[in-house]
């Protein structure tokens, strides 16, 4: 193994191998700040850019863009509330309170430490599990991501702390959004009015764009002035003290990283689910959950750190099996097999070196774009002192190309209008958007995982409490249920027995 090891590393650091990085790497920065595109786009485009290149030189340059893709759409997540991709949205949610304070610097900062630590705790989770992967990913069947989705929706009642009701309210209504469409289990479409751009569902980019992007520029135009409501300095002491943070809060970087893994290995689950459950998770083993929307930094370091990390995650169904677990990994898959590796259980056996060299890559690639970025924090946390005169048209111009690059459908454009309408009726009448995007992007995956496992048991409900991780994630249920109420009571009979 080591042998091999060394082999991929020499490899890896030649001067044509680093030079495919570092365009890559570069590549990845830019797309993933472009709203709507992803690592997803650009693999697609540059993908088939790397016939004639030998394999390292070409995974290489799929490495690059790859680790640096989640890092570039966090920074417009934090400065602007525009999500590069929809797993960066769970990093909107204190990352742009962050900016609004003037603290752009702070958030960017632990984004960047946390997407390379989380990047790094990926890699290494998947050079430990590659000899036992068969086995986790065969431990997954329908129960098992029907009871995930399920816990990611019942999550919905820590979003909004002392309005329950609205959350779960907001929650249905992205239910019956994530229903529209074709109708995996019974086939044909339903709800789309008779609209053909519906038939495959609501696509998550435009939602995203529209939900977060649209709403806040609309107020600010409102309200004119800055984004940063406090233009004290922001630069490189503010960095420095989120990069600080990210180490400080080492239990809520490492909980987010092994998240984040672990969800990625899961097929047809993807980063989205993977950095909500991460943010959630902090939020309820916070004792302080009624800061976090407000501008936490451990709302930032929990959902980068899973963002980054869920590309080690993802590789081990698709080297393994040659089952890509997202849009990304099926698009890897044909640079692979364009470059003569097949993924399979042989790819293990027969491109063992190339397999490592991919994850040096991927790990090499993290750092660098931190790094990157690191040094660019004091010119972008700038953006957020722009007059509202310049700075609204110049994002919801960059949001709607973002929407329309996504798929390149006219529609998406209109979807994203549609979505910035709803958006904004929530905020002005102080509705949680949260849960809404968690039941889009949960809402599919439950219903298909549900009906697959009640044709599997012949309608029997025991099959969700009968095997060991259903029985878990079952368990987990119950306690993200619960264990708010549980709280409310604690704090309660504390607040007594201080006052007696």
């Amino acid at each position: 193994m080591l042998d091999v090891a060394l082999t991929a590393a020499g490899n890896v650091f030649t001067f044509q191998s680093l030079l495919f990085l570092t365009i890559g790497m570069l590549i990845g920065l830019v797309v993933g700040v472009v709203p709507g595109m992803g690592g997803t786009t650009a693999l697609a485009v540059f993908g088939p850019m790397t016939v004639g290149l030998d394999p390292y030189s070409a995974l290489s340059l799929a490495g690059g863009l790859m680790g640096a893709v989640s890092f570039g759409g966090s920074v417009t997540s934090i400065l602007i509330n525009l999500p590069g991709g929809a797993p960066n949205a769970a990093t909107c949610l204190d990352g742009y309170p962050l900016a609004q304070q003037g603290k752009a610097g702070l958030a960017l900062g632990a984004s960047a430490s946390a997407s390379s630590v989380g990047g790094v705790i990926g890699v290494f989770t998947l050079l430990l599990v590659i000899p036992i992967s068969k086995k986790i990913v065969l431990a997954f069947g329908p129960s098992e991501f029907f009871l995930l989705a399920t816990l990611g929706l019942v999550t919905i009642a820590a979003c909004a702390p002392g309005r329950m009701l609205r959350a779960m309210i907001v929650g249905g209504i992205g239910l019956l959004f994530a229903f529209i469409g074709f109708d995996n289990v019974n086939g044909g479409t339903r709800f789309t009015f008779g609209i053909e751009h519906l038939w495959e569902g609501i696509p998550l980019a435009p939602a995203m764009i529209g939900l977060f992007a649209f709403p806040e520029m609309i107020e600010l135009s409102a309200k004119g002035g800055s984004i940063a409501k406090d233009k004290g300095q922001v630069g490189l002491t503010g960095t420095l003290d989120g990069v600080w943070a990210s180490f400080k809060y080492w239990k809520t970087l490492l909980r987010g990283s092994l998240i984040g893994t672990l969800v990625g290995a899961i097929p047809g689950v993807g980063g989205t689910v993977a950095a909500f459950l991460a943010y959630f998770s902090t939020v309820q083993a916070s004792k302080n959950p009624e800061s976090f929307g407000k501008g936490n930094i451990e709302g930032v370091i929990a959902p980068e750190a899973a963002n980054n990390a869920k590309d080690g995650g993802n590789l081990i169904p698709t080297l393994a099996f040659g089952i890509p677990g997202t849009a990304e990994m099926a698009v890897l898959l044909g640079v692979l097999v364009l470059h003569g590796m097949e993924p399979g259980p042989t790819m293990i056996l027969h491109h063992e070196a190339e397999i490592y060299g991919l994850i040096l890559t991927l790990t090499l690639s993290s750092i660098l774009a931190s790094v990157i970025g690191l040094m660019m924090v004091r010119p972008l946390a700038m953006i957020t002192r722009l007059d509202a005169h310049i700075l609204v048209p110049s994002v919801i111009a960059i949001s709607f190309v973002g929407a329309y690059a996504n798929n390149s459908l006219p529609g998406d454009i209109v979807l994203a209008f549609v979505f910035g309408v709803i958006g904004y009726l929530l905020i002005r009448f102080d509705y949680p958007r949260l849960p809404l995007v968690i039941a889009l992007v949960l809402g599919e995956l439950a219903e298909r995982s549900f009906a697959q496992a009640m044709m599997i048991s012949g309608g029997s409900w025991s099959i969700f409490v009968t095997r060991p991780i259903s029985a878990l994630l079952f368990a987990l249920i119950v306690m993200a249920l619960t264990y708010p109420m549980i709280r409310t009571l604690l704090q309660r009979r504390h607040s007594v027995e201080e006052v007696s």
